[in-house]
């Protein structure tokens, strides 16, 4: 459970730098199986986002409309991120390399069981998953959320429409990594949308949240059981991977996140064409 998210940084950027920034490595669950429309490749970091055609939906539910700002090409898209978020931030949260194909993977993963942690836009959260003992048995720490608590800050200083505008100039980047991915019909800002709202969805759980080891069979003990723990309560852990890390930064702080999102996504649908 060290693993974790998201910046994205700024929309998927923004939502990629709150999404992606808003669920900034806070502990994956290795449990986790993977979505039957998946086609996963183990070696794969990008895995997450594949999936056959038959699957995909064409029709497009959330337009962006054409910009007449200039379009970043890839060697423009650091520089950009440094304007929006400066260059500290950059350097200490964000995976440049190859940002827009990070980002539209993890955008995916975060709503479906698996996010694979490879493919993350952002740093790891320092230290590891903090876990007390409530009647003998795990839960998560109530202080665990302090980990996450930077990114949380840094979400929350992002201008949304500024993070949008480089979202929008951004686009054609993420489209087409989208589709290099494995959805050559679809649209990205589609899928964003969709993960933002199951995001906000998550419900708000009260601690002490349980948890249980997932059970590894063989002679060689984990030298690190702390990324083996699960929600204990079915309900949790049947979650997207999204929604449980959002569970696991502590309801303060999912609460922040999501209204962060809500902004974004609400500057987000301002952007679609006038009819």
């Amino acid at each position: 459970m060290n693993k974790g998210f998201q910046a994205l940084a700024l929309f998927a950027m923004a939502a990629a730098v709150v999404v992606g920034l808003t669920l900034w490595r806070m502990g994956l669950m290795p449990g986790a199986r993977d979505d039957a429309a998946r086609v996963l490749v183990p070696e794969n970091p990008w895995a997450s986002a594949s999936a056959p055609v038959e699957h995909l939906e064409p029709a497009i539910l959330h337009p962006l409309a054409p910009t007449e700002a200039h379009t970043l090409g890839p060697a423009e898209v650091g520089r950009a991120l440094v304007n929006l978020l400066g260059k500290d931030a950059v350097d200490t949260f964000l995976r440049i390399d190859e940002f827009p194909r990070r980002v539209v993977a993890t955008i995916d993963g975060l709503g479906r069981t698996h996010a694979p942690h490879l493919a993350w836009p952002v740093e790891p959260a320092p230290d590891r998953f903090l876990v007390d003992s409530v009647d003998e048995a795990p839960a998560i720490a109530a202080d665990n959320g302090a980990r996450y608590t930077p990114f949380v800050l840094l979400a929350e200083s992002v201008n949304a429409v500024r993070a949008v505008d480089l979202y929008v100039r951004m686009y054609p980047l993420l489209q087409q990594a989208y589709e290099d991915l494995g959805f050559p019909r679809s649209y990205f800002n589609d899928r964003l949308v969709a993960v933002i709202d199951l995001l906000l969805e998550t419900p708000v759980v009260e601690y002490p949240v349980m948890l249980q080891l997932t059970q590894v069979k063989g002679p060689i003990p984990s030298l690190r059981p702390w990324v083996r723990y699960e929600f204990a309560d079915p309900q949790l852990e049947s979650l997207a991977s999204g929604q449980k890390m959002l569970l696991r930064m502590g309801p303060v702080n999912q609460r922040r996140l999501q209204a962060r999102l809500a902004d974004l996504r609400a500057e987000l649908v301002k952007r679609a064409p006038r009819r």
